[in-house]
């Protein structure tokens, strides 16, 4: 059913992912919007993403007392406000000024992770001053300069667990790109005609200047040090070839937690498991790598089947609802990270709006589970889902 929300721009009013995706909508450029909200090729991942949560429905229990229910439940080891972690992504300030940084700060307030990717605006030291739990996100270079250098700069910020990004040497078809940049780095005069109409956006983000990519700049040519160059040159800096054998070695520098993101079948969950990685990230990259790509919500439950709780089992890609979270759980995944709703915030309105998202994934959940009869996150089991016979 079409739903028609409401055409205020109040984040504090927005009661959905979906109200303040429609705000992010009405206060970006075109192509930051695309940047956001584009998957790869056909979009079929993208597509497949939200079409798997579909696949399930809720088998409540009725006559239980969750007065007291909470959503409190250790991430990682260390106890968070509800199962999730913002996921990393790269170019926030392209969204909001010091954008990583209002994302860290919502996530410090909700006592949840927050994931600061390699490719990101910020540095570690910028996270670790807005006391929120830090996660590293790592690309594997060509340069392993480069792997030392962020290595060793997110240790000294205290960065509590290091997410190796596997799925993304090879960088998927962004075919919206074609449509807003006329060549790497240079809009079509229809976007920066477009762009003209946002003022806001233009004094907030690009009155300082475009943001840098902070934690390669050193290792960049100077012209591609900022997100307008830097977005074409990157790619062509990435090692063509990793395997297991560079997690082995990651394995061995790395004394804190290791989680590989990018995994999205039992085997490769194992061998994970015997080269002793804490955790891993079932993801098909938010769809924007391989399309016609399975949901991480398609091969969950073997993967959890397979690890025989040995690591921790993270899940991302198309969560928009805290029922969405719930469905996860309870299919034995150990947290969620959240990507697209918490940048959906910050485009709208900052760390206020990555803050209201997070609010609102955060009741909805607490809601869910006191429709099923759960008193907390432990009590979300498999036999509160049966798989539906069509789609809702």
């Amino acid at each position: 059913m079409q739903r028609h929300y409401p055409h205020h721009a109040d984040i504090k009013l927005a009661t959905t992912i979906e109200e303040l995706r429609h705000i992010a909508k009405r206060r970006t450029p075109y192509f930051v919007y695309e940047y956001l909200e584009g998957g790869a090729e056909d979009e079929l991942t993208l597509q497949r993403n939200r079409e798997a949560f579909l696949g399930y429905c809720f088998v409540p229990r009725t006559l239980i007392d969750t007065a007291t229910r909470h959503t409190q439940r250790p991430v990682l080891g260390i106890d968070a406000g509800f199962p999730v972690a913002i996921a990393p992504t790269g170019s926030n300030g392209m969204l909001w000024r010091n954008g990583d940084v209002c994302l860290a700060r919502a996530a410090a307030k909700a006592n949840i992770p927050f994931c600061l990717s390699t490719l990101s605006n910020a540095s570690p030291h910028d996270i670790a001053q807005t006391g929120a739990r830090l996660w590293m996100q790592l690309y594997l270079f060509k340069n392993p300069a480069i792997t030392t250098d962020i290595l060793a700069r997110a240790l000294d910020a205290n960065a509590e667990a290091l997410i190796v990004t596997t799925d993304a040497q090879v960088f998927g078809a962004r075919e919206w790109n074609a449509r807003v940049f006329r060549k790497p780095g240079q809009l079509t005069l229809k976007a920066q005609l477009d762009a003209l109409r946002y003022p806001r956006w233009l004094w907030n983000v690009l009155r300082p200047g475009l943001p840098d990519f902070v934690n390669v700049a050193a290792f960049l040519p100077s012209y591609a040090r900022s997100a307008r160059h830097g977005v074409s040159v990157i790619p062509t800096l990435l090692a063509p070839k990793i395997d297991w054998d560079d997690i082995a070695r990651l394995r061995e520098r790395w004394p804190r937690k290791l989680i590989i993101k990018g995994i999205l079948c039992a085997a490769d969950a194992r061998r994970a498991i015997t080269l002793g990685a804490d955790g891993i990230v079932l993801t098909n990259h938010g769809g924007r790598q391989l399309d016609s790509c399975v949901s991480p919500m398609d091969v969950l439950a073997e993967v959890v089947q397979a690890a025989q709780n040995r690591l921790t089992i993270l899940i991302d890609s198309g969560f928009r609802r805290g029922s969405d979270i719930a469905k996860a759980l309870a299919l034995g995944a150990d947290g969620v990270l959240i990507g697209r709703p918490t940048l959906y915030g910050l485009a709208a309105g900052g760390e206020a709006g990555a803050s209201q998202a997070l609010t609102i994934l955060r009741s909805e959940l607490e809601r869910v589970l006191g429709q099923l009869g759960c008193r907390q996150i432990a009590d979300l089991t498999p036999d509160l889902l049966r798989r539906a016979t069509q789609s809702l």
